[in-house]
C-alpha cells in the first residue's frame, strides 16, 4: 500500500555505551563554569578579604577564569561532528545534517534567550545556538580551513579587545572606580526590572561572546572531533600529552601576572598595564581550554586502562559501536565493560546532562546571590562564592548520578532532542526501506 507521507525519523538511537572522555570533560567543565558564574554574581568590590580568598582567587584566575568557556566551546564543536556523524549513520546526508544542526541551533538560541532573560545574561547556550545557525557550514570545510579560521578569529578578537581595552584605559579619569557589578542587571532589586535589563544585556553579549570567545575553540573542536581525539585517546596519547603540557603551560605562564594582581598579591598597576595583563590572560585561555580537554582525556584513558586491567580485559582495538569495547582507552559510563570508578561515572553523568546541570546552576545562583533572592551577592566573599559553586556542582553530580541509575535523561536534553528531530525525515525512515 502506497503511503503519501513518510513517518518522521526518530532521533538516532543512543548506542549501548558512551565514551568516557567527552562526558567526563563536560561534567568536570561544569565545575569551572560554576566557579566563574558564582564570582560573576558578586556585586561589591570587597570580595578578597583573607588569605584564603587570595589563594582561591589566584588559583581560579590562573586555571579556571578565561579557560572554562574555551573548554566548553571546544567540547561543543566536538559534539557537532558527532551529531553530523550520527545523522549520516542513520541514512542522511549533508542536507539532513545541516537541517538537524540548524534546527538544534535555533532551539538552543530560544533556550538561551529564556535562560538569559530569566537568570544569566552572559548565557552561553544562545551563543552556541547562534554559532550553529551562522557557521554550520564549517563542518564541511577542510582541516586547514578550520585551523586557519580559528587562528584568524583569535587574532581578530585579541586585536579588537586590545584596542577597546586600551582606549577605555586611556579615557578613564584618574581615580575613577569601575562598578563592582559586572552588568547592571545584577543590582536590580526587582525581578521584572532585572529581566528587562537582562534582555538588553543578552542581546548584546550573545553575538559578542560568539565572535570574541567561542569561535576559535569551537572550530578547533570540530577539527578534533573528526579525529576522535576524546573518543579514542589511546590512539592519540602522544598528541594529547603535548597539548596538555603546552596548553596548560601557556595558560598558567601567561595568566600568572594578572592572577597575582587580581588576588592582590601584587599592587594594581596603572590602567594601561592592567588592561594588557587581562588581555594576555584571556588570550591564553584559548590554549588552556584544549590543554584541560587533553588532561581530562588522558585521565579517562588511565581510568579506562585501570578498569580493563581489573576486569581482566585487554586494551587492544575496540569498537565503540558495539557498546562493549574498551580498546583505545574506551569504557562505557554504565560500567558494562569495567567500571572506571563511581566518582568518574557520576561526573560523566553530569556531562551527559550538561545543559540541564548548567541551567540548574543558574537557578541556584539566582536564588542565593540575586537581590530578590537571598541577596548574598552584595556581601559574600570570594571564598564564599567558591563554596556555593562547589556545593552547587556537587548537588548536580548527585542528581545526575541518581538520574543515571534510574535511566532518566536530563530534562533540557529531552526537550532539545525532541524539538531538534521533530519533522525530520531521513532516507532510512522511508516505508519499505530497512
Amino acid at each position: 500500500m502506497n503511503q503519501s507521507r513518510r513517518p518522521p525519523a526518530a532521533p538516532p538511537a543512543l548506542r549501548p555505551g558512551r565514551s568516557l572522555a567527552p562526558d567526563l570533560a563536560r561534567g568536570f567543565m561544569l565545575l569551572f563554569i560554576a566557579l566563574v558564574n558564582a564570582q560573576f554574581f558578586l556585586t561589591h568590590p570587597d570580595t578578597v578579604r583573607t588569605l584564603t580568598d587570595q589563594v582561591l582567587v589566584f588559583v581560579q584566575s590562573t586555571l579556571v577564569s578565561g579557560r572554562a568557556i574555551p573548554l566548553f566551546s571546544l567540547l561543543f564543536g566536538y559534539g557537532t561532528v558527532w551529531i553530523m556523524r550520527r545523522v549520516v549513520e542513520s541514512g542522511g546526508g549533508w542536507v539532513h545534517a545541516r537541517v538537524v544542526l540548524r534546527r538544534r541551533g535555533l532551539w538552543m538560541l530560544v533556550i538561551g534567550f529564556l535562560h538569559g532573560v530569566l537568570f544569566l545574561p552572559v548565557d552561553i547556550i544562545g551563543a552556541y545556538g547562534l554559532g550553529l545557525l551562522l557557521f554550520v557550514g564549517f563542518l564541511r570545510a577542510r582541516d586547514s580551513v578550520l585551523l586557519w579560521s580559528a587562528g584568524i578569529f583569535a587574532l581578530a578578537s585579541t586585536a579588537l579587545n586590545t584596542a577597546l581595552g586600551l582606549s577605555d584605559a586611556f579615557n578613564t579619569a584618574p581615580g575613577a572606580e569601575e562598578p563592582a557589578a559586572a552588568v547592571p542587571s545584577l543590582v536590580e532589586t526587582g525581578f521584572l526590572s532585572a529581566a528587562s535589563e537582562r534582555f538588553a544585556e543578552w542581546t548584546l553579549y550573545t553575538p559578542v561572546t560568539l565572535l570574541f570567545v567561542v569561535m576559535p575553540p569551537m572550530l578547533l573542536g570540530m577539527w578534533a572531533g573528526r579525529r576522535g581525539l576524546l573518543e579514542r585517546p589511546r590512539e592519540h596519547r602522544a598528541l594529547l600529552v603535548r597539548v596538555a603540557v603546552i596548553g596548560l603551560g601557556v595558560a598558567v605562564a601567561a595568566g600568572l601576572p594578572d592572577a597575582l594582581v587580581t588576588a592582590q598579591f601584587l599592587p594594581e598597576p596603572d590602567p594601561a598595564v592592567l588592561v594588557s595583563l587581562w588581555i594576555v590572560h584571556d588570550a591564553a585561555g584559548w590554549a588552556g581550554g584544549p590543554g584541560w580537554a587533553a588532561v581530562i582525556a588522558l585521565v579517562a584513558l588511565y581510568l579506562t586502562e585501570r578498569a580493563a586491567g581489573r576486569a581482566g580485559g585487554t586494551t587492544g582495538s575496540g569498537n565503540r559501536s558495539g557498546g562493549g569495547g574498551h580498546g583505545s582507552g574506551l569504557v562505557t559510563v554504565d560500567g558494562s565493560t569495567g567500571s572506571p570508578g563511581p566518582v568518574a561515572i557520576a561526573i560523566a553523568a553530569v556531562g551527559e546532562r550538561s545543559m540541564s546541570c548548567y541551567l540548574a546552576q543558574s537557578v541556584v545562583f539566582t536564588l542565593v546571590f540575586a537581590p530578590y533572592g537571598l541577596g548574598l551577592g552584595a556581601t559574600a566573599s570570594a571564598s564564599a562564592a567558591v563554596l556555593v559553586a562547589v556545593c552547587t556542582w556537587a548537588l548536580t553530580v548527585v542528581l545526575a548520578e541518581v538520574s543515571r541509575r534510574f535511566g532518566v535523561r536530563g530534562p533540557a536534553e529531552v526537550v532539545l532532542r525532541k524539538l531538534t528531530y521533530a519533522r525530520t525525515y531521513l532516507p532510512s525512515s522511508r516505508p519499505g526501506r530497512n
